[in-house]
């Protein structure tokens, strides 16, 4: 088993050795909750989850912190009185977390906010101070900021010099040494709440936005960790800085860094300052939640995805096609089963199915290959329905456990059935095909084919299969 990973810092495929075997550690940087989430954070989200879950099959155990920052410039602009800051980071988080657990995205094994870490922010500025890589500003305003010129690394990860960078944005430039260096502490505002500020040996003030990833994954994985995940724009200025500051205060920090790739609307980048992104909630609202990870997982994790209405259809179309399967191969595994009990057979029949195709792995295996395990998944499902065709159900059987084993690892679990709707739902669809399937049955019992026919087209035309079979008539949807 070797498993090779895109490390940005790097930039190329490196394999994946972590530091323990037993317990991968990752930390990937969440939401700035200052308004809810669009699909591009959804997307993001899913990426990291879907290499948590084949990281978890591989290795058996992943520690995944996802942060959430509940304070920054952003959250205190968009706060009001009726909805204070603390008040609106809260709404906007449950909106994400909510997001997440649409599509099965898993809750992380800690989720910490960044008020709740002040005091370990604070440690960390001072080892900085104390090293000569950090400055309070001396006009006294409580500011404090890394000088990036002390730490001769500071560029490594995105590969550009100092000289080549734009000032910082993120903090008051009124006491900086240097125009790149980035705020570690801001000093308190008087047109800001009094309660969005903590004290500190520089003065009352709050976070920067980078020394709090720095701090949080310290607590929660050490001063060295596997693995540093994030959106392909947070490559600079925010991981940047954050491996400057870490490595400056004498921790290893990340030993492999991931970004995924962006959604675009015509080849821009979808993000709130742009106006051209679609909130999640849109997104999700009248589509199948399975459907709508299908869509964002189907591409190359680091590739961009141009998000539109073909690209829901075609994998609402392809995930019909595996629930079909589903539905058939769950009715030839009980055929194999009930033979198997009539002859008492031994169970080693069916011992010897590999869950996890070796294709399947290998493509996972390099740099999460998701497009290629779904051609192995496709495939499967193909050789199944024939094995089904030809009346093969020991096939059938083993095509169907290795199927699931698949959806499994890409959360896709939730394809089983062929509604696709909820427990209501379902079963009312079901009363309501197998009442037309009786009727069918009757006309074609009278040798009224018309009637047949037209009952059977009604069926088809509401996108609904039938499997005429020895056993019965079943039916599926078309996805």
């Amino acid at each position: 088993m070797t498993i090779r990973l895109y490390d940005t810092r790097a930039q190329q495929l490196r394999e994946f050795v972590p530091l323990d075997d037993s317990n991968v550690t990752m930390y990937v940087c969440g939401a700035t909750v200052q308004s809810g989430p669009h699909v591009g954070h959804v997307r993001a989200a899913l990426s990291f989850d879907v290499l948590r879950r084949w990281l978890e099959h591989r290795f058996g155990r992943v520690t995944f912190v996802r942060n959430v920052t509940d304070i920054d410039d952003k959250t205190l602009a968009n706060a009001t009185d009726a909805e204070p800051w603390w008040a609106l980071a809260y709404r906007v988080e449950q909106e994400f977390s909510r997001a997440y657990a649409a599509i099965g995205i898993l809750p992380p094994t800690y989720e910490p906010r960044a008020t709740g870490f002040i005091p370990q922010m604070q440690e960390l500025i001072t080892r900085l101070i104390e090293r000569g890589h950090a400055y309070p500003a001396p006009d006294g305003s409580g500011d404090v900021y890394f000088d990036v010129r002390s730490w001769p690394a500071y560029g490594g990860l995105t590969h550009q010099s100092v000289d080549a960078m734009e000032a910082a944005a993120d903090a008051d430039p009124r006491g900086k040494r240097n125009p790149q260096d980035f705020a570690l502490w801001k000093g308190a505002k008087a047109d800001e709440p009094e309660d969005a500020v903590w004290a500190s040996p520089w003065g009352a003030g709050r976070p920067g936005w980078h020394v709090e990833c720095s701090a949080m994954s310290r607590r929660f994985l050490g001063a060295e960790f596997d693995i540093h995940g994030g959106g392909l724009d947070l490559r600079f200025p925010h991981h940047e800085n954050e491996l400057a500051q870490s490595a400056a205060a004498g921790d290893g920090f990340a030993r492999y860094w991931v970004h995924n790739g962006l959604i675009t609307v015509n080849g821009q980048k979808m993000s709130k300052s742009l106006g051209n992104f679609t909130l999640a909630k849109d997104f999700l609202d009248g589509v199948d939640p399975m459907v709508a990870r299908y869509a964002l997982l189907a591409a190359h994790y680091r590739s961009s995805l141009d998000l539109g209405s073909s690209t829901v259809q075609e994998a609402e179309s392809a995930l019909g096609r595996i629930r079909s399967f589903l539905d058939r191969a769950e009715r030839a595994a009980e055929r194999n089963r009930a033979r198997r009990e009539g002859q008492d057979l031994a169970q080693q029949e069916i011992e010897y199915i590999p869950l996890i195709p070796t294709e399947f792995g290998a493509a996972m295996d390099d740099d999460l290959g998701v497009p290629q395990a779904l051609a192995v998944l496709h495939e499967r499902v193909r050789h199944g329905n024939q094995a089904i065709d030809d009346g093969d159900d020991v096939a059938a059987e083993r095509a169907l456990h290795e199927v699931r084993a698949m959806t499994g690892v890409l959360g896709l679990d939730g394809a089983q059935g062929a509604s696709g709707g909820d427990d209501a739902s379902a079963s009312a669809l079901d009363s309501l095909v197998r009442t037309m399937i009786a009727q069918r049955a009757q006309a074609r019992a009278d040798k009224d084919w018309a009637a047949a026919d037209r009952i059977r087209d009604a069926i088809a035309a509401a996108g609904i299969t039938l499997e005429d079979t020895p056993d019965g008539t079943h039916w599926s949807t078309d996805g």
